[in-house]
């Protein structure tokens, strides 16, 4: 099982000073703070999953991203093309066993804290706020992309591990919602270090939470409760907002910028190191690798990698189509057009958003990595403008109104773009789109808001010129588990619908 497994994740920040724990074990190594501070490292260290999830099964899912795939194999594209055939795909495999990584380490740290190993209670507090905060963080994900799943909130041993049936998508969110209201009391109002949580971040985490358990249930057990946790959310997000500790950006490169990182806008990001000194040790991010063409790369980049001709990823037509002339973030986020290894252009568009190109769309060579799996950008997990945009969603609700209307025009003006009035859900999300492309929250977005049947397949009418993808049916809105996991106890998970 995923939670018995030994892996080892990228994205962690510098500023968490990683220490080898040699060949100490578990038994004896909790005996100080030092040691704890360490093995929250750790819990820290196994985020390094959640942006190629977010991109692969959320981003390269929605109508984002069209990928003919014709004659490529590359496990993204029935992920693309909402195929049932995806139980022993390694895209969704990863999703599920690198989450259990992360809750096996928080739960060992949360079982072997206490007063005598850090005696300091503020600082005891804060990590156990941490460790539940992420521990919250790895459930999210993965009820979000499979619903009920296993729920292990202790240290327990593997033949115990084997007999943990799947939980109902409503206890998972039971214990999200513990662990981030334990949080909240429990974290400083600002982070102990750059890139950690506070208690301003939980409450925008738990914010998103409540919104999305507020979605529809598409009667599957998906994410979406049916029920309306909407003003708890709005509450929190509104403490976010006047907790005066995060605001605009006025430059819209400026939030993804490896030299601006951790700007007024980040609210929670996974932080990632570039590694200088060559080698893949683990700090850094492939996500910059997964985006840009192995064509393009050829050309401008020192190292292999990149999305393959036999499975190339490019925006939808829809997507390129969606932006206004002089939009910044078009510019910033998509490369519509560049020059191959046999000086030909080509009009494969790719996105970029993270690449760091400079004005001329090339890379800069003092921020590049050794290798393709070390990129040094942080990657956004919460924004402040995603904070605005999530209370503008819930008031939505109640029609148009001013407040939308300027929160929305406040996003269009750093984009360069003029105002509009009357802003309702779909121009909302519409402009969500723009704002948030690349950054894995689209699918996500259309679930949450009861618009992913239409606007999915809408779209599949008219991109989907190689007629190559099903239509999006409602069990497509979660993955089905993985075959290696309903193998080690047959039985013991029921598989989701709607997939062989």
């Amino acid at each position: 099982m995923a939670l018995l497994s030994v892996m080892v994740f990228s994205g962690c920040e510098s500023e968490l000073d990683q220490a080898p724990i040699s060949n100490r074990s578990a038994a004896n190594f909790y005996d100080d703070a030092d040691d704890f501070e360490q093995a929250i490292v750790g819990v820290y260290n196994a985020l390094g999953y959640h942006s190629e999830s977010q991109f692969y099964l959320s981003e390269v899912r929605s109508d984002n991203v069209y990928i003919a795939g014709l004659a490529g194999v590359r496990p993204w594209i029935p992920i693309t093309n909402l195929s049932r055939t995806l139980v022993t795909n390694d895209l969704t495999r990863n999703a599920w066993d690198a989450p259990y990584v992360g809750i096996l380490r928080a739960n060992t740290v949360l079982d072997k804290l206490n007063e005598t190993a850090v005696p300091d209670q503020t600082t005891r507090n804060r990590m156990e706020g941490e460790t539940k905060f992420l521990r919250a963080f790895f459930y999210f994900d993965l009820v979000r992309f499979f619903g009920g799943v296993p729920l292990i909130d202790n240290i327990i041993t593997p033949s115990q591990a084997l007999e943990v049936p799947r939980a109902s998508t409503q206890e998972v969110y039971d214990l999200i919602v513990a662990d981030l209201e334990s949080a909240i009391n429990l974290l400083p109002t600002t982070p102990s270090v750059a890139g950690r949580p506070s208690s301003v971040v939980a409450k925008a985490l738990l914010g998103k939470v409540y919104l999305t358990m507020s979605g529809p249930t598409y009667n599957i057990q998906g994410p979406g409760l049916g029920v309306d946790m909407t003003s708890e959310a709005l509450t929190l997000f509104n403490e976010v907002i006047d907790s005066g500790q995060f605001g605009d950006v006025a430059d819209y490169a400026t939030i993804f910028n490896t030299t601006s990182e951790n700007n007024a806008d980040i609210v929670f990001a996974i932080q990632n190191v570039n590694d200088g000194n060559g080698g893949d040790r683990g700090i850094g991010t492939i996500l910059p690798t997964l985006m840009y063409h192995e064509a393009w790369a050829r050309v401008n980049l020192p190292f292999a990698g990149g999305s393959p001709s036999d499975g190339i990823i490019t925006p939808s037509n829809q997507v390129l189509e969606a932006f206004e002339p002089n939009d910044v973030r078009d510019d910033y986020s998509i490369l519509r057009s560049w020059v191959d290894d046999t000086g030909n252009t080509s009009n494969d568009a790719m996105i970029v958003k993270y690449l760091d190109l400079d004005e001329n769309g090339e890379p800069i060579s003092s921020i590049l990595p050794t290798d393709r799996f070390n990129w040094g950008v942080d990657f956004p997990v919460i924004r402040y403008t995603d904070v605005l945009m999530m209370k503008a969603e819930i008031l939505v609700k109640n029609g148009p109104s001013q407040e939308v209307d300027d929160i929305v025009n406040e996003v269009r003006e750093r984009a360069g773009l003029g105002p509009i009035s009357n802003v309702d859900l779909d121009m909302l999300l519409a402009e969500r789109q723009k704002e948030f492309y690349g950054e894995g929250l689209r699918f996500h977005d259309l679930v949450r808001t009861g618009k992913v049947l239409d606007v999915m397949n809408n779209w599949i009418d008219v991109d989907d010129t190689a007629d190559v993808m099903n239509q999006m049916e409602a069990n497509f809105i979660i993955y089905p588990i993985h075959q290696n996991q309903l193998e080690v106890n047959p039985g013991l998970y029921d598989q989701n619908p709607g997939y062989n």
